[in-house]
C-alpha cells in the first residue's frame, strides 16, 4: 500500500472509530495498527492513561483475518491475583473452594480470535509464565487439570506502566515483554498535541450538549489558551470529563479563562500534582540551615547581653545598660503584645529537638575583668569566640533576677522581661523556682 493508500486508510479509521486529531504521531501509531493488523504479530500498546489505548486493539482485530472471531477485552489489573489464573485459562471441577463445575478461560473462548489484555504490566509473576507459553506455542493448562489445550489466538496488548523499570525492579519477566512487544505501537500524551486539544473539546462539548439536550458551550480566546497550556496529566478522559462537567454545572454558555481555571486542578501553576510523598533530603537539609542560622543569632544575642553586663561592671552606667539591655530581651522573648497573641507558644519548646551546648562549668567560674586596653581587646574577642552560658541558665537568671528585684510579683516581673504573666508562670513552673 503507499502512502497515499495509508493516508487515505488512517482518515477512514478516524472516522470508523471516531479518533479526532491530526497530530503527527497519532498518525504514525495509526499507520502501524493498520499495517500490522493483517498478521499475526503480538502487538503491545503503550502510552499514558487516559490517552485511548483501547483503540488501537479493536482497529486490529477490525482489519485482520480475524474480525469474524471473538474479540475479548480483559483487564488485568481489575482481576485479583487468586482467580486471575483460573480467569484467563479456566479450571476443572473442583480445582479449589467454589470451583462447582468446569470452567472455560478467556483464551480458551477467545480461540480464532483476539485477546485484548489491558494493563498487562500489573499481571502477578506466576501468569506472566503461563501466558508465556501461550505465547511461544499456543498451549496452556487449566487450574487443576494436567491436560494440556491447544488455543489460537492473536494477543494485543496494553500499558501505562514504563516496562524497563518494572523488569529491572523484577516485576515482569524480560523474555515475555520481548513477546509482546513484537510490534509496539505508542500513543502520545494529549499535552504533546496541542494542535487536537481545542478540536477534541469542541467535539466533547458538542456531543454532551446533543446529549443533555442543551446550546453547545464556547471558549473565548483567553480560555483556548489556558486549554492549551494546561498539563492534562489525565489526557483526553480529563478532557473529556471537564468537558461535560462544564457542559452540565455552568448556566452561561460561553465560557472565559476565569471559569474554565476553576475546573482545572493546580491550574495557575500548571504542573501535575504530587500525590503524597517523602520529604527529600534537600528539604531536611534546608531546615537543618534554618535552625542553625536561629541558633548562631541566639548566641550572638547571649554574647551582647554579656557585653553589656561587662560594661555595668566598669563604668557603671546602669540606666543605659538596663535600656539596651530591655531592647536585647524583647528581641528574644517577642514583644508583650505579641506574646499575649501566640500565648500558646514558648521557646523552651525548641528544647525537644535541638540542646544547645552546657558549659556549666564555665558559667559558675569568676569573672574575669580586664585592667588594660589590651586587655579589653583580647577579653572582648574571648566573649564573641567562646559561650560561656547556656541559653537556658541565662533564661533562669534573667527570670530569677526579675522575681528579686520585683519582690516575688509576677505581673510586675513579667512586664519587666516583657513576656506575658501567663508565660512567666509556665516558666517557673518549668524551672521549680
Amino acid at each position: 500500500m503507499g502512502i497515499k493508500g495509508i493516508m487515505e486508510s488512517v482518515q477512514a479509521i478516524k472516522q470508523r472509530f471516531g479518533i479526532i486529531g491530526n497530530d503527527v504521531k497519532l498518525n504514525r501509531a495509526l499507520e502501524k495498527a493498520i499495517q500490522v493488523a493483517p498478521t499475526d504479530i503480538s502487538v503491545l500498546v503503550t502510552g499514558e492513561s487516559g490517552v485511548g489505548k483501547e483503540a488501537i486493539p479493536k482497529i486490529v482485530h477490525s482489519l485482520s483475518h480475524r474480525k469474524h472471531g471473538k474479540f475479548i477485552a480483559v483487564n488485568c489489573g481489575a482481576i485479583p491475583e487468586g482467580t486471575i489464573d483460573s480467569e484467563l485459562f479456566g479450571h476443572e471441577k473442583g480445582a479449589f473452594t467454589g470451583a462447582t463445575q468446569t470452567r472455560s478461560g478467556y483464551f480458551e473462548e477467545a480461540n480464532g480470535g483476539t485477546i485484548f489484555l489491558d494493563e498487562v504490566g500489573e499481571l502477578p509473576l506466576t501468569t506472566q509464565v503461563r501466558l508465556l507459553r501461550v505465547l511461544e506455542n499456543g498451549e496452556f493448562i487449566k487450574v487443576g487439570s494436567s491436560k494440556v489445550q491447544k488455543t489460537d489466538v492473536r494477543i494485543v496488548a496494553a500499558t501505562n506502566v514504563k516496562m524497563f523499570d518494572a523488569i529491572d525492579k523484577g516485576n515482569f519477566r524480560e523474555d515475555l515483554y520481548y513477546r509482546l512487544s513484537t510490534v509496539e505501537i505508542h500513543l502520545p500524551p494529549l499535552r504533546d498535541r496541542a494542535d487536537d486539544i481545542h478540536l477534541l473539546f469542541r467535539k466533547f462539548a458538542s456531543d454532551f450538549a446533543q446529549k443533555y439536550k442543551m446550546p453547545t458551550i464556547r471558549l473565548d480566546d483567553n480560555a483556548v489558551q489556558l486549554l492549551l497550556k494546561y498539563r492534562w496529566s489525565g489526557n483526553i478522559r480529563q478532557l473529556r470529563n471537564i468537558a461535560e462537567q462544564i457542559s452540565v454545572l455552568e448556566q452561561e454558555r460561553h465560557i472565559n479563562a476565569e471559569t474554565l481555571r476553576s475546573y482545572l486542578p493546580d491550574a495557575s501553576s500548571n504542573l501535575p500534582a504530587v500525590v503524597g510523598g517523602k520529604k527529600s533530603e534537600s528539604d531536611f537539609s534546608n531546615e537543618r540551615e534554618i535552625l542553625y542560622k536561629i541558633l548562631f543569632d541566639m548566641r550572638g544575642d547571649i554574647n551582647d547581653l554579656k557585653k553589656l553586663t561587662m560594661e555595668l561592671m566598669q563604668n557603671g552606667n546602669s540606666e543605659k545598660v538596663q535600656e539596651e539591655n530591655q531592647s536585647l530581651i524583647d528581641k528574644i522573648y517577642g514583644d508583650p503584645e505579641e506574646d499575649a497573641a501566640y500565648d500558646n507558644e514558648d521557646i523552651s519548646d525548641a528544647y525537644e529537638y535541638v540542646q544547645l551546648p552546657s558549659h556549666t562549668e564555665q558559667a559558675h567560674a569568676p569573672a574575669r575583668i580586664p585592667t588594660s586596653a589590651e586587655d579589653k581587646y583580647h577579653f572582648a574577642e574571648e566573649i564573641e569566640e567562646e559561650e560561656t552560658l547556656s541559653l537556658q541558665d541565662k533564661e533562669l537568671e534573667l527570670i530569677k533576677k526579675a522575681l528579686e528585684r520585683n519582690s516575688g510579683k509576677r505581673k510586675a516581673a513579667a512586664a519587666e522581661l516583657g513576656i506575658s504573666e501567663r508565660t512567666l508562670y509556665r516558666k517557673i513552673k518549668q524551672y521549680d523556682l
